[in-house]
């Protein structure tokens, strides 16, 4: 797995991070980020809390958490090195729609959004790459989406349930 340092000594191999986040980017956020380290089952931000602002996964893993119901949270995704979280919310300016929980040890690198805010309009190149990641990320909703239409009646996965729960 690659780290969220290793993306540095990898830039003549890869023009982007595994997440899609571009290394130019990646390395332009540089100065207005800050490394976090968080323990398995540790809340990077939760549902419905007012947005701070972004969180840029750089080792480990990340668990995007839906709530269900009374206390019942769903897995919608893991998400790994290269992956900014909580993007969109951070935008729009709206609270976190969904809850993201570290799966085991993880370093993210935390943007506030007001910073985030006036990097983009400094750096007007690179707003053009946020759009293109709320596209994708919108993108991959349909696709969800459409996967859950195909299978309405599949089974849940119990053993998955109760390790959210």
């Amino acid at each position: 797995m690659i780290k969220g340092s290793d993306f540095v000594s990898l830039q003549p191999a890869l023009q982007s991070t595994p997440g899609g986040l571009s290394l130019a980017l990646f390395q332009a956020l540089q100065g207005i980020k800050t490394v976090q380290t968080f323990a398995n089952g540790s809340t990077l931000f939760k549902q419905g809390s007012p947005v701070a602002g972004v969180y840029l996964v750089e080792s480990g893993e990340v668990r995007i958490l839906l709530a269900t119901g009374h206390k019942q949270k769903q897995l919608l995704e893991t998400a790994g090195p290269g992956v900014m979280l909580g993007l969109s919310e951070s935008m729009s300016g709206e609270n976190y729609r969904i809850t993201a929980e570290a799966n085991r040890s993880t370093t993210a690198a935390f943007i506030p959004r007001g910073a985030l805010l006036n990097f983009l309009r400094e750096h007007a190149d690179f707003s053009m790459e946020v759009v293109r990641l709320l596209s994708e990320e919108l993108h991959g909703l349909y696709h969800k989406f459409r996967s859950i239409s195909a299978h309405p009646g599949r089974p849940r996965r119990r053993n998955l349930d109760l390790q959210l729960n």
